[in-house]
């Protein structure tokens, strides 16, 4: 057998071959699935011939591959490439279910993933359909979002929809199978090619992570360049004393999810009306409490205070995300929802 001592006379297929057989059966498997036929041959050819190999040659080659990896900067992942991979490592049917996960949006029935569509999105795909397959989709999904799909489809069609569905009995399930597929199929498989989370959103995400003092600043700067999309950053965006919308229940949901060492300081810079709400589903006793907690606090930093806003904030949206509340930013009558 030849001993490979001379690293610079490797080939590319000799490099592969050794760096396959360092790593180990299982590890060189899950690689080789990777692989074409060719690949595999022309690899496991060089492996049959290459006798030993001194630990120093493994050692440089597995630092010019770490090298060449950090040189390269970034490595690329696609809708499109992971589809490429699957397909190489699962059979058909498996691949392709996971890729419908992946292709979005969240959820384990055709029904939960409709739950998690846009409104207007899914309303704009619905209105070329039939008012009877609409039907049959809207009494599938949650009723709160069939109202937002509803408001969102041209009045005259939303009627034809409505009567449709005060007349529906029970829908066989060959042709509950057949909207699924259609969905599948026509919606859900476009979707993550139209559909752009809109940047708004986004920035008005962004902007609720700022300090005040910096979201000032920028809000400032936006309106003097942009003052619609300043405008519908502030709508979009969910402030502290947004909370006062809460219901009772919310409002208690919450209290017993958050930081309580954040309660104090966040009401120290809340507007009377939210704390007369969070004092009013409190018992008196823990009220008492919080009540002799802010004022042994003493001044506070409005640093701190946001702070401890911002976090609760990020408690409520993860509730909200949960359905375990509703939160609402809107002052008008519209209810508008933030998960």
């Amino acid at each position: 057998m030849r001993v490979k001592d001379d690293y610079r006379s490797l080939t590319g297929a000799e490099k592969a071959a050794i760096i396959l057989l360092s790593l180990g059966e299982e590890s060189a498997g899950k690689l080789f699935a990777l692989m074409t036929d060719d690949e595999i041959k022309e690899i496991s050819q060089t492996m049959s011939t290459l006798g030993s190999v001194n630990a120093a040659i493994i050692e440089r080659l597995i630092i010019e591959f770490a090298d060449q990896m950090s040189a390269s900067g970034s490595v690329m992942g696609s809708f499109d490439s992971t589809e490429r991979l699957l397909s190489k490592v699962l059979d058909k049917n498996r691949a392709a279910e996971i890729l419908d996960e992946v292709r979005g949006p969240a959820g384990r029935t055709m029904w939960d993933k409709l739950g998690n569509v846009n409104e207007v999105l899914l309303a704009n795909f619905l209105k070329n359909e039939y008012p009877q397959t609409v039907a049959v989709i809207l009494n599938k999904i949650r009723p709160d979002h069939s109202a937002r799909v509803l408001s969102s489809l041209p009045d005259s069609f939303a009627m034809e929809v409505i009567m449709r569905m005060l007349r529906m009995e029970s829908v066989p399930k060959e042709v509950l199978e057949d909207v699924e597929r259609v969905l599948r199929n026509e919606f859900m498989s476009n979707l993550a090619k139209t559909s752009r989370r809109d940047t708004h959103e986004l920035m008005a995400e962004i902007f609720n992570g700022l300090g005040r003092d910096t979201e000032a600043r920028f809000m400032t700067a936006l309106e003097e360049r942009n003052r619609d999309s300043s405008e519908r950053i502030k709508s979009l965006m969910f402030k502290f004393e947004d909370l006062a919308k809460l219901d009772p229940g919310g409002v208690q949901t919450l209290l017993r999810a958050v930081d309580k060492n954040r309660l104090a300081p966040a009401l120290k810079g809340a507007p009377e009306i939210l704390r007369d709400l969070v004092f009013s589903n409190m018992s008196e006793r823990a009220g008492k409490m919080l009540r002799e907690e802010m004022e042994a606090l003493g001044p506070l930093r409005s640093k701190d205070v946001y702070e401890a806003q911002a976090a609760i904030i990020a408690t409520a949206k993860d509730l909200a995300a949960r359905e375990e509340i509703v939160l609402s930013n809107k002052t008008d009558g519209d209810n508008d929802l933030i998960y």
